[in-house]
C-alpha cells in the first residue's frame, strides 16, 4: 500500500517515501556474511492500533488524537506508522485484533484500558500469525497509562520470539516508550530487543514519513 497525500488536520501532503538504504551490521554487530543473510529474510511488522473513529469528517479533538487520514481513509495513529516501516522495508505485516472489539468512544475506551491494566488482564487476540519465516519483528503499539495494552502482553506470552530480534516503535501522548522496551525484553529473554526504538507522539504525526525513514537508516534496513 503506498501511503501519500497526508491529511490529517490539512498539515500537508506527503510525497512518495524513498527506498531505505543500509546493512543490518552497524545495528546488530554482525558480520557482513551474516548481514546478507539477514536482508535475505523480510522482516514482518506486527502492530496494535486503536482509532477511534473511522469516519474522516467532523472529528472531535480525541479522535482527530488518534488518527491520521489518507486519501479519505482512516488510519491509527500506530497503524499509519507500521505502514511506513512496510513499505519503506517490504516486509509483511500483522495486525493485533482483539476477539471481542474494543469501544471506539474515547472515555470508555480510556476507562477500558484502565481497568484491564489493574486487573492484569489478557485480551483474546483473533487469528495469528507464523513467526517461523522471520528473524526481524518490528512490534508497535500506542502508549497507553504508562505501558503497553494489555493485549500486547497476549501476544508476547503467545510467541516464542526465541532467536529473533525485536524492534519496537509506539506512539503517544508524551510519554515515549515509558518501560515498555524494558518489560518486552522481560517477557522474551531469549530475543534481542532492540533500544532503540522509534517513539512519535501524536502532536507530531506529520513527521511520521521523515522521522521513520531517517530511523531506518539508523536501524540499517533496506528495501
Amino acid at each position: 500500500m503506498q501511503l501519500h497525500q497526508f491529511s490529517r488536520r490539512d498539515m500537508l501532503k506527503l510525497s512518495s517515501t524513498a527506498a531505505v538504504i543500509g546493512f543490518f551490521a552497524p545495528l546488530f554487530h554482525i558480520s557482513p556474511v551474516q548481514a546478507t543473510e539477514n536482508l535475505n529474510k523480510k522482516a514482518l511488522v506486527v502492530y496494535f492500533s486503536m482509532p477511534e473513529t473511522d469516519t474522516p469528517h467532523n472529528m472531535t479533538r480525541e479522535e482527530e488524537n488518534s488518527t491520521v487520514v489518507i486519501d479519505g481513509k482512516v488510519l491509527g495513529n500506530t497503524q499509519y506508522v507500521a505502514q511506513l516501516i512496510q513499505e519503506m522495508t517490504g516486509g509483511d505485516i500483522f495486525r493485533i485484533v482483539p476477539q471481542t472489539p474494543y469501544p471506539t468512544d474515547h472515555r470508555t475506551l480510556v476507562d477500558l484500558a484502565k481497568e484491564e491494566q489493574n486487573e492484569n488482564a489478557r485480551p483474546v487476540i483473533a487469528g495469528t500469525v507464523n513467526l517461523a519465516a522471520y528473524d526481524t519483528i518490528f512490534l508497535g503499539y500506542p502508549n497507553w497509562w504508562g505501558d503497553m495494552p494489555m493485549i500486547l502482553y497476549t501476544f508476547l506470552e503467545q510467541y516464542d520470539f526465541s532467536g529473533k530480534t525485536i524492534i519496537p516503535f509506539c506512539t503517544h501522548g508524551g510519554s515515549g516508550f515509558s518501560r515498555t522496551i524494558q518489560t518486552m525484553q522481560g517477557k522474551q529473554p531469549n530475543a534481542t530487543v532492540i533500544r532503540d526504538g522509534y517513539a512519535l507522539s501524536r502532536s507530531r504525526m506529520e513527521r511520521a514519513p521523515s522521522g521513520v525513514a531517517e530511523w531506518l537508516k539508523e536501524v540499517g534496513l533496506k528495501k
